[in-house]
Formats: structure tokens, C-alpha cells, sequence
């Protein structure tokens, strides 16, 4: 089978391509044929054959420095071309879609739809959605202010413009609204077979809109199985990931600053950096990766996931356990999916430090509770590649 990979940025960056660049693997040692479509950039790890990729531009220098910027971000006609000439050269029997919106462009949808009606070729269409965008259009459903927003899920996306939604950004949102409102009456999801969810949280959000209803299927997110579990425990406890203000990392500095005998760690990359170094009692340990990064949640006594926002299926919170670490995570979004409450881990409400203090406390006091849901997490069972693979075959082969 040939399978097409497609999705914004082809190098390590974050969950998304952890997961694409794994499934990737995964299909290429079953015997599949992979390819990948997405942006040109020099620390692409992975491509085509063709070797087309959509230009790559810096949105973050803002919209105005580049006239085209606005029409590009909700339509790329050279997305189309280019993903088109893939289609033709490798032929693919399943284009499975990841991140692909204001950079890609659902237009890329339509170019696939366009290929099957050209060729009279059965080419399955599926999408994972990584985040909220097909019913949020700044795809976090929550507000400038990191308060939980439900606005836009009716499909009235006039909310996202009235309160800044993305980025607290009145242009940025403007461009969102009508992003959100072009493809919604463009109809071109409709021509997507499966819409893979990585929670049941979001399947339940994907649904309040019928267009997405008949499409949504649950598939947590894999992880390499365990080797071992038995790394001795250090003295720290741990965040890794995205370290900013709507992943909680200062609601659990606050944490840090009432608890100044006990050591926190962070790692990984993101706007509460300079905050972190600020706190005496926590150190800043950069972006780790490989086996320096699985030592480091090997070797914590516990890592905390303190999200505000509706979380997905982080995989912080998986590969925490799988690696034989109790996790303290928010009631967010997927999250309590994830977590064993009182077996592998505790439960605390999302932007509370006095409950996020008590259970880390408790958990850190509590050496035979820490031991026993220590010993737990090498019990816990996630999807593998393998397990996801037979899963994923069935979605691609019906």
C-alpha cells in the first residue's frame, strides 16, 4: 500500500510530527510505501520523491509584511499545484492528513478529491486532528485571557473577532473568522472518509457540528512499549514539553515558590522560559530529546501536567508512565484519559495552585503512595506502533 503522509512542517518541532514521523516508520517497516507532502525548509528530515513542498513563510513576522499572507492563509492554489504533482508521481492509495491549515490549506483537500474524480482511483482520506481547528477557528477553545471558550462550536465564528481570539491578534482573528467561514460553506471536509481523534473529548466536540458526526472515530496515540523501568529515582520533580502560560507552567511556578525545598525541572522550549529562571527553587534544563529526555522522566520522583486548556492526547502525559513516573495532571480535555486518578496519579483542577500544592504535597509526603503508584506505571497499557498499526490498517482498508 502507498500511504501519504501530509503535514505542515517536516522536522521535529512537536507532538504532531512526533506522531508523523512515527506512523511513518511504523507503516515503512510493515512493507508500506510512505511519502510526505508539506512546507520546504532546510531541516526537513523527510520528503517525496518529486521533491515538492509548499514555500515555507514566517507568519510570525506578522501579516502585513506580506500582501499575499492573508489570501495564502486560507487558500494556497500552490499547495494545490504541488501536492497535486506528488498525487501524480507516487500515486497514492491513502493521503492521510495531520496539520495542514494556514499553511497548507484544507484547499489541498479539494486537490485530492479532484485526483480521485480524475483518475477513477478509491485514494481513502483521512485526517487526525491534533487540535480544535476544524470547530474552533484558533484551535485551542480558549479565550485571549486562557479561559475555557465554547463559542464557536454552533458555528457563529464572529466570537473569535469580537475577543481576539488568536493571539489577542484583531487581524489574526479577523483572518481565523473567515477561515473557519470560507471552508465551512466550501464543504470540502465532506470529501474526508475518517476523522481520527485522539480522545474521546475531542470526538465529543467534533460531533456537536453534524458535518464531522458520521466521521469520527477514538484512537489514542502510541508509544514505543517500555524497556525498562527500573532507573534509580532522583530528587526533582518535572515538567517537559511546552513550557508556556496556557500549558500551566505558571500556575505551577506559584507551586515551586510555596514549596522552596523541593526542586523543579523544566524542559523544552516556550514564552514562560524567562519566568522559570526567575524562581530560585527552578531550573531551566532546556529542550531534551532521545534518551537524554527519557532519563530525565525516568529519573523524577513525578512530572506534573498542569494544562488550562483543553489537551488532546498529550503525549507528556503517556510517555511520563510508560517510563515508570506517577503523573499530576489538570482536569483537561483528554488528560483524565490518560491518568490512573489515585493509581498512577492525581487529578487537580486546571489553574488552581492551592490544589495543585495539596496533591503534589501529598504525593511527595507520601513516600509508600509514591512507591506504589510508581510500581503501577509499569502496569499501565497505551497503544505501541503495533497495536495502532492494526488499528489504523482496518480505518485504511474499509
Amino acid at each position: 500500500m502507498k500511504i501519504l503522509l501530509v503535514n505542515k512542517f517536516l522536522y521535529p518541532k512537536g507532538g504532531a510530527e512526533t506522531y508523523v514521523f512515527k506512523l511513518g516508520e511504523t507503516l515503512a517497516g510493515y512493507g508500506h510505501s510512505v511519502e510526505y507532502f508539506g512546507l520546504e525548509n532546510e531541516k526537513n528530515i523527510v520528503g517525496n520523491r518529486v521533491c515538492k513542498y509548499v514555500s515555507d513563510m514566517d507568519f510570525s513576522e506578522g501579516i502585513l509584511k506580506n500582501l499575499k499572507a492573508p489570501f495564502r492563509i486560507i487558500y494556497s492554489s500552490e499547495a494545490r499545484k504541488k501536492i497535486g504533482k506528488v498525487l501524480s508521481d507516487f500515486m497514492p492509495d491513502v493521503v492521510h492528513l495531520n496539520n495542514i491549515q494556514f499553511h497548507l490549506t484544507p484547499s489541498i483537500i479539494l486537490e485530492v478529491e479532484k485526483y480521485r474524480r480524475r483518475t477513477g482511483r478509491k485514494v481513502k482520506l483521512v485526517y487526525t486532528a491534533h487540535d480544535y481547528q476544524l470547530i474552533c477557528p484558533s484551535h485551542g477553545l480558549f479565550d485571549p485571557d486562557i479561559r475555557v471558550c465554547e463559542r464557536c462550536l454552533g458555528g457563529n465564528y464572529t466570537h473569535c473577532f469580537k475577543t481576539k481570539c488568536m493571539k489577542n491578534s484583531r487581524a489574526k482573528s479577523f483572518l481565523a473568522m473567515m477561515d473557519a467561514y470560507f471552508w465551512k460553506w466550501n464543504k470540502a471536509y465532506r470529501y474526508v472518509d475518517t476523522i481520527i481523534c485522539p480522545s474521546q473529548f475531542m470526538k465529543q466536540k467534533l460531533d456537536t457540528q453534524q458535518r464531522f458526526a458520521d466521521k469520527t472515530v477514538t484512537l489514542h496515540n502510541f508509544i514505543e512499549a517500555r524497556s525498562s523501568t527500573d532507573t534509580a529515582k532522583g530528587n526533582y520533580v518535572l515538567e517537559f514539553g511546552h513550557l508556556s502560560r496556557d500549558k500551566g507552567t505558571l500556575t505551577l511556578l506559584e507551586v515551586a515558590k510555596r514549596m522552596p525545598n523541593v526542586r523543579f525541572l523544566f524542559a523544552g522550549y516556550g514564552a514562560a522560559v524567562d519566568a522559570i529562571e526567575a524562581v530560585p527553587n527552578a531550573e531551566y534544563v532546556g529542550f531534551q530529546t532521545g534518551n537524554d529526555l527519557k532519563e530525565l522522566i525516568s529519573r523524577a520522583l513525578c512530572t506534573v501536567y498542569p494544562s488550562q486548556w483543553f489537551e488532546n492526547c498529550p503525549f507528556s502525559v503517556i510517555e511520563s508512565q510508560m517510563y515508570g513516573t506517577p503523573v499530576i495532571g489538570s482536569r483537561m480535555g483528554g488528560i483524565p484519559e490518560l491518568i490512573q486518578d489515585g493509581a498512577t496519579g492525581l487529578m487537580f483542577e486546571a489553574g488552581n495552585v492551592d490544589d495543585l500544592e495539596q496533591k503534589l504535597r501529598y504525593l511527595l509526603e507520601s513516600p509508600d503512595v509514591l512507591d506504589a503508584y510508581t510500581k503501577n506505571c509499569s502496569n499501565v497499557s497505551f497503544e505501541t506502533p503495533d497495536t495502532y498499526y492494526q488499528k489504523l490498517i482496518g480505518i485504511y482498508g474499509e
